[in-house]
């Protein structure tokens, strides 16, 4: 990696990417290419280690003319690929704006990579990559004992969200088989830490604790999520793009495999011991219990074997210790909630979304 563009990095984890290229990877350039919609802030980008290694760009994916101009002018030898929309609550609700971004957005990227790269061929092939961030909803649901999901489980999207994240991926392999372009996809598991917008699960259920608002939990909270730390998912992206096989999927997740109401009980505890004058002291009271979401997935798990196997990659934090340090980062940066919150429809947006459902959330 000499000229890296990075989509969406000015969003949850491509920040974080952002930021971990820069610690770790001297010398790499950085055009982080964003649009700025609601999940994505310049507060993400403050205090940036190098940041004469990082130029933004305001801009939309789906501009071909924008996206070519920034592969030829920066000379761009690796694109890792972020933006997208991600929430799976606003796909129910709008879902072309998912198609939109994550079908037509990953497709015009491929387009222009292809152009540069496969047609005009300024750098071998062997020096450039196209590196694409998916998730493991594109694999559906699983039942209690069904096996992890892995690289070779059949896709069964079951959201329009998961859906344009499958199409995407589709048309990412296609390129690869039909054109040669050098690609390689990872399938994550549900991230959690720093920077994540607050309307998911854990910063959400932070903040509420904090401010003594009520814990919306989805139907009996049993849905099973594996959770990773954006940092460990981070670190398994820049070693998937400079060690792993050109063409290959690679399955990243936090190996755990904890139910949401879990997950939340132990946001109330860690918060009790944070907060232990708190009015809302013991946080637990504020659990409640709401209707839950269509399609809602019972259960995801990842198999990270083969990057285990092939990349000697495995997750550095347990979940209590990742937590625990999501929990504080949140409970000490009260600037850039203020900020992120203002957003033009963050608060409508919650009061959308919960307030229909049995019991409400105000």
């Amino acid at each position: 990696m000499k000229n890296v563009l990075v989509t969406g990095g000015a969003g949850f984890i491509g920040s974080n990417f952002v930021r971990s290229i820069l610690q770790h990877e001297p010398g790499v350039h950085i055009i982080n290419l964003d649009a700025l919609t609601y999940a994505g802030s310049l507060e993400n980008l403050q205090d940036l280690p190098s940041p004469e290694q990082h130029t933004f760009v305001q801009g939309d994916i789906c501009d071909r003319r924008l996206v070519d101009k920034l592969l030829r002018q920066y000379e761009i030898d690796t694109i890792v690929h972020f933006a997208a929309e991600t929430h799976v609550d606003r796909s129910i609700v709008d879902p072309g704006a998912f198609i939109q971004t994550n079908v037509v957005g990953t497709f015009t990227l491929l387009e222009a990579a292809r152009s540069a790269w496969v047609v005009e061929k300024p750098l071998p092939l062997d020096q450039v990559r196209f590196h694409h961030v998916s998730t493991d909803e594109v694999f559906g649901t699983l039942a209690p004992g069904d096996p992890s999901f892995n690289e070779n489980t059949p896709y069964a999207p079951r959201s329009p969200y998961a859906a344009s994240k499958a199409s995407s991926d589709h048309l990412v392999r296609s390129y690869f088989t039909t054109f040669g372009l050098p690609i390689t996809i990872s399938n994550c598991s549900n991230n959690y830490g720093p920077n994540q917008f607050p309307e998911k699960l854990i910063p959400l259920m932070v903040l509420h604790a904090r401010d003594g608002k009520p814990l919306p939990v989805y139907g009996d909270g049993q849905q099973v999520r594996d959770w990773l730390y954006v940092q460990d998912h981070c670190d398994a992206i820049r070693l998937v793009i400079q060690k792993g096989r050109v063409g290959e999927t690679y399955a990243v997740g936090g190996d755990n495999q904890p139910p949401n109401l879990e997950i939340v009980h132990t946001i109330c505890r860690i918060m009790d011991q944070l907060q232990p004058n708190s009015p809302y002291f013991p946080h637990e009271q504020l659990i409640q219990f709401v209707t839950d979401r269509p399609g809602h997935d019972r259960r995801y798990s990842i198999d990270i074997s083969k990057i285990q196997t092939e990349l000697g990659w495995q997750p550095q934090r347990s979940l209590e210790t990742g937590l625990r340090e999501t929990v504080q980062w949140y409970l000490e940066h009260p600037d850039w909630i203020t900020a992120v919150s203002q957003q033009p429809d963050y608060q409508s947006w919650i009061q959308r979304n919960y307030s229909n459902r049995e019991g409400g959330v105000k």
